[in-house]
């Protein structure tokens, strides 16, 4: 099961160029704390939006194959990261759908639903067992 301290050197692991231009130095706040996985989340976002602006795919099928892993193999709380930390952040760019694998393209299809208010309850359940979850 992956948990929350892992996250941070499973992105790095991923994504090695990404890795060159993050400094664990500037990874606390002015209180010395440390960042949030969410806003760690919404920089490799953010990175991934650069790279397909550029054209290039390198490191992206990396980077969804580890949101893939969160998804699947996260405690709960890394589970709902993958979900509300990464594909919130992508969402609605539907350049993305390409490299998402299943288990994230449901949850994509479920944000979608209630980013859109066609689904109030898409999300409601966030984090369930994946192995009994149904394709809906």
């Amino acid at each position: 099961m992956i948990t929350q301290d892992e996250v941070m050197d499973r992105i790095l692991m991923a994504c090695p160029i990404y890795a060159k231009s993050w400094d664990p130095a500037d990874q606390t706040d002015e209180n010395g704390e440390d960042r949030l996985l969410y806003c760690e989340a919404s920089d490799l976002c953010r990175y991934l939006e650069a790279r397909l602006d550029a054209h290039e795919d390198t490191e992206l099928a990396e980077a969804f194959a580890l949101i893939e892993a969160l998804h699947v193999e996260g405690d709960a709380w890394v589970r709902n990261l993958a979900t509300i930390g990464f594909l919130e952040s992508l969402w609605p760019d539907e350049r993305y759908l390409p490299w998402l694998e299943p288990v994230s393209r449901r949850w994509w299809d479920r944000l979608d639903r209630y980013m859109r208010w066609e689904d109030p309850s898409a999300l409601s359940v966030i984090a369930p067992p994946y192995p009994a979850e149904s394709a809906s």
